[in-house]
């Protein structure tokens, strides 16, 4: 674990970047059966989850990151965990260093559509990049993605996120690992179309305690807010008439039981 953050100085982490703060603009852009679209701000974490950043005892609310809210939520630490789902799918980094972009634990709530870990192999260079994707209804699946240079992997979809799209077609994944910018895309494509887009753009800053409590009061309770506007914005396309199909049941995945 670091040490909490000085005010002012961002925390080191041996071996490669600080943890970071990234204010975010995510966007959600629909084309079929109705165009609609969104666009929010907040503000992420990447971290190293073998050094992962621990805050001044009174701001510990403001973001905290638990093994419960990752994987299937079991596992001693977040590392543990995803080494665990790694290792069900034939995947071993042996002691590789695994960045990981992601909301905390917010006074006492969390909520992660989509978490990514870029996942290294001892010598820095990234082995594979798992998505972990969270639903509204408390599920949760993991993509494992072997991207290519430019950080661009093709995966089947297979798990109901949005009651108005079925669970077919594939997701092309854009998730270059983060700079001094952030630029993570995904497009859901069927057949014939491309009817959902969703975009992550953010600048990094330093994790300093004085940049945490900026974050604070420009998106307070953000993981409340991105839970809620998700929801709200179902309710608008329900009320404009875009049918809902069934949830179909979600087989839990080897390495997430």
């Amino acid at each position: 674990m670091t040490r909490p953050p000085r005010d002012d100085a961002p925390a080191t982490v041996p071996g490669g970047p600080a943890p970071a703060l990234y204010e975010c603009a995510i966007a959600h852009a629909r084309t079929e059966p109705v165009r609609h679209a969104f666009r929010h701000r907040t503000s992420m974490w990447l971290v190293d989850l073998d050094d992962l950043p621990v805050l001044p005892r009174a701001l510990r609310t403001l973001a905290r990151f638990d093994p419960r809210d990752h994987f299937a939520g079991k596992a001693p630490s977040i590392r543990a965990g995803l080494d665990r789902f790694l290792s069900a799918h034939g995947v071993y980094l042996d002691g590789g260093r695994v960045l990981m972009l992601a909301h905390p634990r917010v006074l006492g709530h969390v909520f992660n559509p989509l978490t990514v870990y870029w996942c290294h192999a001892p010598d820095g260079e990234v082995r594979c990049v798992v998505a972990e994707v969270h639903n509204t209804y408390g599920e949760r699946h993991c993509y494992l993605l072997r991207p290519d240079a430019r950080g661009r992997a093709l995966v089947p979809k297979e798990f109901y996120v949005s009651p108005f799209f079925p669970v077919d077609g594939d997701y092309r994944m854009r998730l270059p690992e983060p700079g001094e910018r952030l630029r993570l895309t995904i497009r859901l494509i069927r057949p014939g179309a491309r009817p959902f887009t969703a975009s992550v753009r953010g600048v990094r800053r330093p994790a300093t305690t004085s940049a945490v409590l900026r974050a604070a009061v420009r998106h307070p309770w953000p993981t409340v807010a991105v839970s809620l506007g998700i929801r709200l914005h179902g309710i608008r396309l329900y009320l404009r008439g875009v049918p809902v199909h069934p949830r179909p049941h979600h087989r839990t995945q080897e390495g997430l039981r």
